[in-house]
C-alpha cells in the first residue's frame, strides 16, 4: 500500500462512520479511528501520542477509545483513556483485538474496523450507558496522519 489513501475507498470510510455513530448511541463512551502509513517507533508509544494530539483524553468520564492503524507496520493499538481503564478488567479489549485482527489477516480491513467499533461499543455500554444528557464530545470521521 503505497498511500493512506489506497487503504479504505470513500465509501468504507462512510461506512466506518457509521459504525462510530451507532457505536454510541447505547454508550457515553467516544470511539475515535486514526490510520497513518507507519508508526515511527514502538506503535503503543505513537498511538498514546496520537491520542493526547486528538485530544480524547479531555472527554468528561474519562472514556474515550482510539483505534490506532499503522498500515506499513502492520499493526494496530486499542487505546482506552483512564475512566475506561480503571474500570474494566486487564482483558478488556481481548476480543475486539481479536475481531479487528482476524478480518485484518484476510484483508478485510473495513470489516474488521466497523466490527471491531461495534463491539468496543458493546462492552463500553456495560460501563459507560447512554444517558439522556450526553453530548459527542469528539467528532466520528476517521484522522489520519
Amino acid at each position: 500500500m503505497s498511500k493512506i489513501e489506497d487503504f479504505l475507498s470513500e465509501k468504507e470510510e462512510q461506512e466506518i462512520i457509521e459504525s462510530i455513530r451507532i457505536a454510541e448511541k447505547n454508550t457515553s463512551g467516544e470511539i475515535r479511528v486514526h490510520i497513518e502509513k507507519k508508526a515511527k517507533g514502538n506503535t503503543f508509544n505513537r498511538a498514546l501520542e496520537v491520542f493526547h494530539y486528538l485530544k480524547m483524553d479531555n472527554t468528561k468520564d474519562k472514556n474515550g477509545v482510539l483505534i490506532y492503524v499503522a498500515l506499513e507496520d502492520k499493526t494496530f493499538v486499542i487505546y482506552g483513556d483512564k475512566g475506561i481503564n480503571d474500570v474494566v478488567p486487564n482483558n478488556f479489549w481481548d476480543s475486539t483485538k481479536d475481531i479487528i485482527q482476524a478480518h485484518f489477516k484476510k484483508g478485510h480491513f473495513k470489516q474488521g474496523l466497523v466490527e471491531g467499533i461495534l463491539k468496543a461499543g458493546q462492552e463500553l455500554k456495560k460501563h459507560f450507558p447512554w444517558h439522556h444528557d450526553d453530548t459527542n464530545e469528539l467528532p466520528n470521521d476517521i484522522s489520519k496522519g
